[in-house]
């Protein structure tokens, strides 16, 4: 019986994955399915095969001391199949681009990007429709860059909190807006626009290899990014949530070593949730010992929350998996 319950979530993933890729498939009239475009009917291929793929890794990650490893490595493998179709589009073979058109992979262009070209973009698309579902996942699951700070920040985690971290946030965030408009208002060439993105991008890999190993804490995706700056403070039209509960939490920090968005210090400890940084990634769970942090889904229990929010991430994850390319 507990086995059969186990492999609910893993069969409504799959079930949901087969179908928002066979809507793409069917609705799309360009083919965006990578095996599709290899030969007719290879869509429908690879729909089943990212399908089980997501079936895998909900399984697993119901063990919530499992979450870390495969939350860690998918996610990392999600960057490798991103950064691969990139590299190949760039060698010359077009078909792993997804318009055919280069854009540049840095984050910061979801918001910038719209605000200079005028118009969205596909990854514009998929991060506001994450945003939506399944809130703050985006930054956990399926950003690109925050694979590669997760792996920076693999070591020990401070336990001072980061000084100043919304004044950056915010700054960081109002001057990348400002510059968009100024680069549109100006009608900069793109290839300057570019490079000026280019030089951001530097930047934050610098804040990566730097700041995240010596923290042990995902810096830039906490305090540098905008788009996930954007992500926390729109993080309030998704009602899914974590909460520390009151009566049986000891104050014992174990879970703040666990953090790495700096989003458990005392300070949210004491407030009995974690801070607007916190991107819901359940890293901190199985470190709890008296099983106080809990997810939160309107009146639904905690365990119904957790696996609701699992089969929305973890579909949205499979299923980005198959459509995010430049």
């Amino acid at each position: 019986m507990v086995q059969k319950k186990k492999l609910r979530l893993p069969l409504l993933v799959f079930l949901f994955t087969l179908l928002l890729l066979s809507f793409v498939q069917m609705k799309v009239e360009n083919p965006m399915l990578l095996m599709e475009r290899l030969f007719k009917g290879g869509g429908w291929v690879e729909i089943g095969i990212i399908g089980l793929y997501g079936a895998i890794v909900a399984y697993h990650m119901q063990f919530p001391q499992k979450v870390h490893t495969w939350r860690k490595y998918t996610w990392f493998a999600f960057s490798v199949v991103f950064f691969s179709q990139l590299i190949l589009g760039l060698s010359g073979f077009e078909i792993f681009l997804m318009t055919g058109k280069l854009h540049l992979p840095i984050p910061m262009m979801i918001v910038a990007g719209p605000i200079y070209r005028g118009h969205p973009s596909v990854m514009t698309i998929l991060f506001l429709s994450t945003v939506i579902l399944s809130g703050p996942a985006w930054c956990s699951h399926l950003c690109y860059f925050g694979a590669i700070d997760s792996l920076a920040a693999g070591g020990k985690t401070s336990h001072t909190p980061m000084r100043n971290k919304w004044a950056l946030k915010f700054t960081v965030l109002i001057l990348v807006v400002a510059s968009a408009i100024v680069l549109r208002w100006m009608k900069v060439p793109v290839l300057t626009a570019t490079l000026v993105a280019l030089g951001f991008g530097i930047i934050g890999l610098g804040i990566i290899l730097l700041l995240s190993r010596r923290e042990g804490r995902m810096v830039h995706c906490s305090a540098y990014c905008p788009e996930g700056t954007i992500v926390n403070l729109t993080r309030f039209v998704n009602p899914f949530g974590m909460y520390i509960d009151d009566s049986s939490c000891t104050d014992c920090m174990a879970c703040t070593k666990h953090c790495k968005y700096d989003a458990l210090n005392p300070s949210d400890i004491a407030s009995r949730k974690p801070g607007l940084t916190c991107t819901l990634c359940g890293d901190c769970v199985s470190s709890c010992h008296s099983g106080s942090i809990k997810y939160r889904f309107l009146k639904l229990s905690p365990e119904a929350a957790r696996n609701l929010y699992l089969f929305l991430t973890i579909s949205l994850h499979a299923t980005t998996m198959a459509l995010a390319r430049m």
